[in-house]
């Protein structure tokens, strides 16, 4: 069914075509006081619960609420006003009192005269609102358990962060506790090859507490900062030289390596640089030792060189196994090295494959 007034009849044909549709629609009298509703199809009778006669000649304010937007009312009068056609969506009452969504075309209809007629063609988009309320609520609890799962994760990271913090602190204790007990028993006993063998276990140990030391301290106990080991073994190691006659250099990049490989590097930097200092310098020559490492482009490229009398003139050394030590921790951590006299002195070129320490 379909309803007009007398005093604005739309062309039969649209009445005809506009009274079957689906849609609910609105045509209003823009030229009679408060632009009344001059004609409505069944389809908008059945949205809003409404007879024709409680609609007809009456502005369509009839359909707002507690809860309708009032900036949205007046975008709808200023576009009526201005005769311009607008599209909004306003939460509007059926007859019963339930709200619902209605989506809303309103176009001028002109004649020679001006704007005779407004039309309306609406659509309920209650269900879309109510999914869309649903997705939110969705979404608010899907971030509160990421908030939440984020929050725990967060905390056990920081446990364990401590926890290995503590390791590497009872670690560095418990090496510094064996460096010098081994030191102590080295001064107790007789100079020969036993003595000579536990200092320089003492002094190994040393720089593998050194290197717990640095994980210790740092904030990210992941990885381990090669060039703050280089400075802080590079002060220890001066501090027992004469600097007139031996000195210890060092150019080492920031290279941060995994925390895994700070005891053998560090194992591995002071066997070199001991080695050079206790075999390349005989009878009080004077020399140099210098330390330089750098990223490359797969990995580290290590360089341990000394200024002394070289490997070949170094004398046979039975006991030593400072050589198959450096050695070993290279394939340790598959790496290669090449030893070379360097006339004069020794260089040893170390490279070793590193991880992406992002």
């Amino acid at each position: 069914m379909s309803v007009r007034s007398e005093s604005a009849p739309p062309p039969a044909t649209l009445v005809d075509a506009f009274a079957r549709s689906p849609s609910p629609m609105v045509i209003t009298d823009a030229r009679a006081p408060d632009n009344p509703v001059a004609w409505v199809n069944d389809a908008f009778l059945q949205a809003t619960g409404y007879a024709a006669a409680e609609i007809v000649g009456r502005n369509c304010r009839m359909l707002q609420g507690p809860a309708t937007d009032h900036d949205t009312v007046a975008r709808i009068r200023a576009a009526v006003a201005a005769a311009e056609p607008i599209s909004v969506e306003l939460l509007n009452y059926r007859k019963d009192g339930t709200p619902f969504w209605n989506a809303m075309t309103i176009t001028p209809v002109s004649d020679a005269q001006g704007v005779a007629f407004y039309y309306a063609a609406q659509a309920d988009m209650t269900h879309t609102h109510q999914r869309e309320v649903t997705m939110r609520g969705t979404n608010d609890e899907l971030e509160r358990l990421v908030d939440a799962r984020t929050h725990a994760l967060s905390a056990a990271l920081e446990q364990k962060t401590a926890l290995l913090h503590e390791v590497d602190h009872r670690v560095k204790n418990n090496l510094q506790v064996i460096s010098s007990l081994m030191l102590l028993k080295a001064r107790r006993t007789p100079e020969g090859e036993a003595r000579d063998a536990l200092q320089g276990m003492a002094e190994r140990i040393g720089a593998l507490s050194t290197a717990h030391r640095l994980l210790y301290s740092e904030g990210d106990c992941a990885h381990f900062n090669l060039g703050d080991f280089a400075s802080e073994f590079l002060a220890d190691m001066n501090a027992g030289l004469d600097p007139e006659r031996h000195r210890v250099e060092a150019d080492v990049e920031p290279i941060a390596v995994a925390a895994a490989m700070a005891a053998p590097l560090a194992l591995l930097i002071h066997e070199l640089t001991a080695n050079a200092l206790r075999h390349a310098f005989p009878d009080a020559r004077e020399g140099r030792v210098s330390i330089a490492a750098k990223r490359t482009e797969h990995g580290m490229h290590l360089t341990i060189r000394d200024d002394g009398i070289g490997l070949g003139a170094a004398p046979p050394n039975p006991a030593g196994f400072g050589r198959n030590l450096v050695e070993m921790v290279v394939r340790q951590m598959r790496g290669t090295i090449v030893w070379r006299d360097a006339g004069p002195g020794t260089t040893v070129e170390i490279d070793i494959p590193l991880q992406s320490a992002s």
